[in-house]
């Protein structure tokens, strides 16, 4: 057994979503991690629901597992890199942030996706860390009442420079809200090793309980840029050893953003990289 690969289309960004879904099947991926975006099923554009089932029609023909990932940069704002978020002083900025979540697990639901992921945002400048943690449980809360009643899980990703940063912060957000059933995490393989004092294979294990989406990409310590395969400092054999081990049979989708214009390249020689590191672990 080996993880179930997919790739995201924050890195083919330059592809027609068809044309994207039609290449990772033709690479031999599992299935792909769906930005909602402009370009890529447009969460704020007319006839979302007719939209959403056109992809879920090809997704079944294509026979792709799907993630639905909520980290567009522009999606909201046009001057504002994932603004607003959910931690945004102005309270309908934050109401945005929610309706744009809320609305992806509704997206969720119609593809039949496994999980939504989200992220916690960046403090504002000005804001005390009580505050921003209010804030977070305040606006965390509608969201996982809509996951709850779509049965889709919501997969927190701890980012660097996020209010939630680290694995140590995810917990502590899941004790603010309760331990809610709805409520998982999104491992970044990446960050792990950016951010954590744990090796990435270690973090994949200590995260088991909670993991319902991974990300995976090349870094190195302390340095927030995602590499290609092989320009890092990871060793991925025990990461993927480590996530066969613990059962996880949701989606490790590569995220390669900053790589779009690179997108096919990138996602053959990822699929290439990762089958050979999945055959050493």
């Amino acid at each position: 057994m080996s993880p179930r690969l997919g790739y995201g289309t924050n890195g083919l960004t330059d592809l027609r979503l068809d044309d994207a879904l039609g290449l990772l099947a033709d690479l031999g991926y599992d299935g792909v991690g769906l930005t909602l975006d402009h370009m890529h099923l447009d969460p704020l554009a007319a006839d979302l629901p007719d939209r959403t089932r056109r992809v879920a029609r090809r997704l079944g023909e294509l026979g792709l597992d799907v993630t639905v990932e909520t980290g567009a940069r522009y999606v909201l704002d046009p001057r504002r890199k994932h603004g607003p978020t959910l931690l945004d002083p102005d309270p309908e900025g934050r109401a945005a942030r929610i309706e744009l979540l809320v609305t992806a697990v509704r997206v969720a639901a119609d593809l039949g996706a496994h999980a939504v992921h989200c992220f916690s945002g960046v403090t504002p400048e000005g804001t005390d860390p009580d505050t921003a943690w209010k804030r977070l449980k305040e606006a965390m809360c509608p969201v996982l009442e809509a996951a709850d009643a779509a049965g889709i899980p919501l997969a927190v990703e701890p980012e660097p420079g996020h209010l939630v940063s680290r694995l140590a912060d995810f917990h502590r957000l899941r004790d603010l809200l309760g331990d809610p059933e709805p409520l998982g995490l999104t491992l970044d393989i990446g960050h792990c090793q950016c951010l954590e004092t744990a090796s990435p294979a270690d973090c994949v294990r200590e995260a088991a309980p909670w993991l319902c989406h991974v990300q995976i990409e090349d870094m190195r310590r302390g340095v927030h840029e995602h590499l290609p395969f092989g320009e890092g400092e990871i060793d991925f054999p025990p990461v993927l050893d480590a996530l066969v081990a613990i059962g996880y049979r949701g989606l490790t989708v590569v995220e390669l953003p900053r790589h779009s214009h690179a997108g096919p390249e990138m996602a053959r020689r990822s699929m290439e990289f990762l089958r050979a590191a999945g055959e050493r672990a």
